[in-house]
């Protein structure tokens, strides 16, 4: 079982975005929205807000059908 999911950097958390073919829609405010073809619904994310909360980060893995394991797997590529 993977350690428990803390904190990610907001620069890192966008570089794993990206990895995952998303781009940003739009921003609005302190916020920003990233969508791809692939999901269903947005990711929002706040710009603002450095490091990511785990419970967001949680929610977009939710979103892309990822778990832990594959962001893990990202820093070993």
């Amino acid at each position: 079982m993977p350690p428990p999911l803390k904190n990610i950097s907001l620069r890192i958390f966008r570089k794993y975005l990206e990895s995952k073919g998303l781009k940003i829609i739009r921003t609005t405010g302190g916020h920003e929205v990233w969508g791809g073809k692939s999901l269903q619904r947005p990711i929002t994310i706040q710009s603002h807000v450095d490091p990511v909360p785990a419970f967001i980060v949680r929610n977009a893995f939710k979103c892309l059908g990822v778990d832990q394991d594959d962001f893990i797997h990202f820093f070993d590529a």
